[in-house]
């Protein structure tokens, strides 16, 4: 589940434990960064900008977004730096090379002493190569209820169905894996959210015939009770029936937008809007109590995937990139962009032994992609783009891996939402559509290769 907006707060202060500050988290020092953009941009102290956009670029891994804002800050401080303009370019370069594209660069007044350099037309260029159609995926299922704003998707292997959330229904459907493309799949309910919530996430725990899910009511969104906003749970199902067997709810102010289900049967959730990451055993003799097992480095987390050796994750965080979590001593490490790739904004992760599936919803052009990695799991060596700007690639969000087929949602319908979750004037709910590309086999990664 993508990021949504939160206030920007000013930081006040430390909480002190052991005689010691504790560390700023992430979260903070983002929103700290923010004040500190908006007050400098105000006031058009573009020095005390750039400090600010550079301290983002650093704490978001090189961030797209966070590029065009060094770069913008560079442009305006020219008279007082000579090379402002170059630098701008050069930030802009690295924004291109990452796959991205924007008309924000040609529409603000901002960048426009740059439209008169040589290397602009280039940057317009390969802009408009970024933006070009790749469809590497077939239309595998058309679900009829267009108002489901369909979220995330596993698969029942022994009943051959997929079981699908839906945010503004507030329940979890079912639907047949062997449905055609050429028609709308019939589909049934499974099971009703116990609260007048939004189901967001789902993992299905075959071994033990349980259902996984997350219920959120999502801070300032019109798809649940102003009363409840902040409120959220995990909830677990029997597969067979769909009879809810337990409730474990969050801390307040928490969102669980996404999960994991680790190989005992453990779940892992993330927390969008608070940036935590909680673990909770499955044994329902335990105790119903969330572990919260990072340390206030992710902003934004969102679906982890499992690395093949069972010991660490890969998290996504929607601001900072693509993270690696060690289970055993909760250390947390970046994977580099290099300057060309972008690892922001990935709503759904998966990993295939060296390979990561990611839903970018938060990129510009959103995506589908794959992601090859070395042989320790440390680097990236290569990409390979599923599906980009196409017309059945609306808003994407999550999907699962059968064999080597990757589902996933691809219209969801968050993009016709205004801030509130209503649906924007003139805008018309289509009918979710599941997606399905063959991922190649990994390949031996030892070196680095070009963008594919």
């Amino acid at each position: 589940m993508r990021l949504h907006t939160a206030p920007l707060l000013l930081i006040t202060a430390l909480t002190a434990a052991a005689q010691q500050p504790a560390p700023v988290s992430a979260s903070a020092q983002f929103q700290a960064i923010q004040s500190r953009l908006l007050a400098s941009h105000a006031a058009s102290d573009w020095l005390a900008n750039l400090a600010a956009a550079q301290d983002q670029q650093a704490l978001l891994n090189d961030d797209p977004a966070a590029l065009l804002e060094v770069a913008r800050a560079e442009v305006h401080i020219r008279d007082v730096h000579l090379n402002g303009d170059v630098a701008a370019i050069r930030e802009l370069q690295q924004f291109v090379r990452m796959g991205q594209s924007t008309d924000f660069i040609e529409k603000t007044p901002d960048f426009a002493t740059l439209r008169n350099r040589p290397e602009y037309a280039d940057l317009q260029r390969d802009m408009a190569a970024n933006r070009a159609p790749i469809a590497l995926a077939a239309t595998a299922l058309v679900l009829p209820d267009a108002n489901l704003l369909a979220e995330d998707i596993d698969v029942d292997t022994a009943r051959h169905r997929f079981l699908i959330t839906s945010v503004r229904e507030h329940k979890i459907v079912a639907v047949s894996v062997t449905n055609s493309a050429s028609g709308p799949a019939a589909i049934t309910d499974f099971a009703p959210a116990p609260d007048p919530w939004p189901i967001v996430a789902i993992k299905i725990d075959r071994t033990r015939s349980r259902v996984w899910a997350t219920e959120s009511a999502m801070q300032g969104l019109s798809f649940s009770p102003k009363s409840d906003w902040g409120r959220t749970a995990v909830l677990c199902y029997d597969l067979r029936t769909g009879k809810l067997l337990r409730r474990v709810e969050g801390p307040h102010g928490s969102a669980f937008g996404d999960m994991l289900l680790l190989p005992n049967g453990d779940v892992i959730v993330s927390d969008g809007d608070g940036g935590g990451l909680y673990r909770l055993a499955s044994n329902p003799a335990s105790p119903d109590h969330l572990d919260r097992i990072d340390h206030g480095e992710f902003i934004s987390p969102q679906t982890p995937a499992l690395a093949p050796d069972g010991h660490r994750l890969f998290v996504p965080d929607y601001e900072r990139g693509l993270a690696i979590l060690d289970l055993t001593t909760q250390k947390v490490s970046w994977l580099a962009p290099q300057g060309r790739f972008a690892l922001n904004g990935i709503d759904g992760l998966y990993c295939n032994r060296n390979q990561l599936i990611a839903v970018q919803n938060g990129t510009s052009p959103e995506r589908v992609i794959l992601f090859t990695l070395d042989a320790p799991l440390a680097t990236i060596v290569s990409e390979k783009i599923i599906e980009r700007a196409t017309p059945t690639l609306g808003d994407p969000t999550h999907g699962v891996l059968i064999g080597r087929d990757f589902y996933y949602i691809a219209n969801s319908g968050w993009d016709i939402l205004d801030a509130h979750g209503n649906i924007n004037s003139g805008a018309k709910p289509s009918q979710p559509r599941i997606m399905r590309a063959t991922v190649p086999g990994p390949q031996p990664s030892t070196g680095s290769s070009p963008r594919q």
